[in-house]
């Protein structure tokens, strides 16, 4: 209690609670602590702290704020295991003794100022600071994500117009994948048919390729030739097929861009305003006279 000086008190009410309640419990000169794991030290540091805002508050000068101080954490100590009659008298004694040291009018605030926190919730008191506690805490550090930044207002879009635009990146999307489908489905044909192409070639035991007679020969190019025929065909129709899905996603999309939405108009303000408008206008009425010549 050396170091509360009427000029430290006075530097712990100039700062914010956090850093006011930290330089308190360096001028009464405690050890760092745990806040959550020891709540009973957190709770005396809050009354003290409380103290001095309350002094601070009814006008109190810097040196009687810090004997306020001071009178609150001798009150906490001496009346621990008292029962509340004790505790009231206790109060009154000390009130009577600091009458050299206060004027009425901060002594009688004083006195209201202890009658309605610490006697009117003296047990609670009592309970938290006079008596042990069995502390069973268990700590969880939860990571937030934050929402992203969101967009300037002018850079929003309506929500008509941004669904439709979610719906044709789709089904561009779709016609991409449809396309590389197409061409990986290629790429396994051809490698089919040369891995059939070559099973039918006879292979001698040494490894090396046979004579064939010309009926032989005959018969292994029609065969090549008929492989190479049902390929082409498996291929033709899985391309006819990919055009007319392709197709089908071309039509869809041009319906969309037909029937799209027209966008809130753009707020007029000055000369650039007017002349945004005026393109949008223009824009959408071309639109509208193309749609109807189709």
């Amino acid at each position: 209690m050396a170091l509360l000086t009427p000029q430290g008190v006075k530097k712990v009410f100039q700062f914010q609670k956090p850093e006011g309640r930290e330089h308190l419990r360096r001028l009464l000169n405690w050890e760092e602590f745990d806040e959550l794991r020891d709540s009973r030290r957190s709770i005396l540091l809050d009354t003290l702290y409380e103290s001095i805002i309350f002094a601070v508050g009814k006008g109190f000068p810097w040196v009687e704020v810090a004997q306020v101080v001071k009178f609150t954490e001798e009150l906490l100590k001496e009346t621990k295991g008292c029962s509340i009659t004790e505790a009231v008298t206790i109060l009154g004694n000390k009130l009577r003794d600091h009458r050299g040291q206060l004027n009425t009018s901060h002594l009688l605030a004083q006195c209201d100022y202890f009658h309605n926190t610490f006697i009117r919730h003296y047990k609670l008191y009592q309970y938290v600071l006079g008596q042990d506690q069995d502390v069973n805490l268990t700590v969880t550090h939860l990571e937030v994500c934050v929402p992203p930044q969101p967009l300037p207002l002018v850079a929003g879009k309506d929500q008509a117009v941004w669904k439709h635009r979610q719906q044709v990146v789709g089904l561009s999307a779709a016609e991409v994948q449809t396309r590389a489908y197409a061409l990986q489905l290629k790429e396994a044909l051809q490698l089919q048919q040369q891995h059939l192409l070559q099973e039918m070639l006879p292979e001698l035991p040494g490894g090396q390729r046979q004579a064939l007679k010309r009926e032989e020969l005959e018969n292994l190019i029609n065969e090549a030739i008929h492989i190479h025929i049902e390929c082409l065909k498996e291929l033709l129709q899985y391309e006819i097929q990919i055009t007319f899905d392709i197709l089908d996603l071309k039509l869809q999309k041009k319906t969309l861009n037909l029937s799209a939405p027209t966008p809130s108009p753009l707020p007029i303000t000055g000369q650039s305003g007017q002349d945004e408008a005026l393109k949008l206008y223009k824009a959408n009425k071309g639109r509208k006279a193309k749609a109807k010549k189709k």
